[in-house]
């Protein structure tokens, strides 16, 4: 099997899956029961999460356990605009978004809030100037992803943060589900934004257990109530074992700086594809290597995908969460091309990627671009 796509789904790190069932078997007690057995499920939660933001250089009390990103993007969102939509009802994103965050968005549209798109420059790059051209008294949140999911592409997140923090009353949140365990973040990461999320199956974790990063003396409005956990924001019984594991998984995707070799597998691709003239690369110079987003003019994106099934190699067309569009929003939002953005495939990759596995997958897609076109 030739697995390319990472960035829906990694495989879990079998050393986290060993943390996983240790802690399933050995603390069994419910983490807010008063006796030794719930009081060692806490200690061994609270030991994680010192270690989650020892690494993240964010603070214990800065992190809310949830089920994954779509939930931590949900709380962000959600628990921002109605907590102080007395501030304002205008929410500014961009068009290279997870469908986690334009779900949220279009339910408080429901409820009176206003969502602006921000423009970007050639490049899918927030344009800075224009971001702070619709900032007014009544934007009360921004959010902007770290890292596009189909094309890779990195946005300027420490520089937004910093423009807005000269507008107080305006939260900044960014999903970075796709940046974590990809590139080195700077210890000021998280320093310049509000509110960040993540899910610990990115990043060779177990699916289920997510965080949302949120400042102090930030309040938001929880989407689950009833149940003590290990915040006021997000009730429920702690999943011990769960959380034990995203902190061994985190603490292992730390310790493997794996850019510059994923860099080179995703030139290896590039570099083959040159000699198609219908084949067009969209992800730039600005995009992580861990993501390659290319289009095949003239063949549809799931014909693509499940020719190379054939061949045991895998691939998607767009994020593994978005609806089953026929063009691609981001690809479009960045190339404005609909010939582009209909016939978009992606290809991801991770430092378990060989080069026995590109070297396979190309010689695949030649047999089956040659089988395509002559349809």
């Amino acid at each position: 099997m030739t697995y390319l796509d990472y960035s829906a789904t990694t495989p879990v790190n079998t050393d986290v899956l060993d943390t996983f069932n240790k802690v399933s078997l050995e603390f069994i007690g419910n983490p807010n029961s008063l006796h030794k057995l719930g009081v060692a499920s806490k200690n061994l939660i609270e030991g994680a999460t010192k270690q989650i933001a020892e690494l993240l250089n964010v603070k214990e009390s800065e992190i809310i356990y949830t089920s994954g990103a779509s939930e931590s993007n949900n709380l962000a969102i959600k628990g921002i605009a109605l907590q102080y939509q007395n501030r304002g009802k205008k929410i500014i994103t961009t068009e290279l978004e997870h469908s986690s965050i334009y779900g949220p968005l279009g339910y408080l549209q429901k409820l009176g809030f206003e969502v602006i798109f921000t423009p970007l420059d050639n490049y899918g790059r927030v344009d800075l100037k224009a971001l702070e051209n619709l900032i007014d008294d009544e934007v009360v949140l921004v959010s902007i992803s770290a890292v596009n999911s189909e094309l890779g592409l990195r946005q300027p997140i420490e520089e937004i943060g910093k423009l807005l923090k000269k507008y107080p009353k305006c939260f900044f949140h960014t999903d970075a589900t796709q940046c974590i365990g990809k590139y080195p973040i700077s210890k000021n990461f998280f320093e310049n934004v509000d509110l960040a999320s993540f899910s610990a199956h990115k990043f060779y974790g177990i699916k289920g257990i997510g965080c949302l990063i949120k400042k102090d003396g930030i309040n938001l409005e929880p989407l689950i109530h009833g149940g003590k956990s290990t915040t006021i924001y997000r009730s429920g019984t702690p999943t011990t074992s769960l959380i034990a594991s995203m902190s061994k998984a985190l603490r292992l995707i730390f310790k493997n700086n794996n850019y510059d070799y994923v860099g080179s597998l995703n030139k290896k691709i590039v570099e083959h594809m040159a000699k198609y003239l219908d084949v067009t690369i969209n992800s730039n110079e600005y995009c992580l290597p861990h993501i390659l987003n290319l289009s095949i003019l003239g063949v549809k994106p799931e014909t693509m995908l499940h020719a190379l099934e054939e061949y045991d190699i895998y691939i998607s067309t767009q994020s593994a969460c978005s609806s089953n569009n026929a063009k691609s929003k981001a690809v479009f939002a960045l190339t404005h091309d609909e010939k582009r953005a209909s016939s978009s495939i992606r290809i991801s990759l991770s430092y378990l990627t060989t080069d026995e596995d590109i070297d396979k997958f190309l010689v695949a897609f030649d047999k089956c671009y040659n089988q395509l076109k002559l349809k």
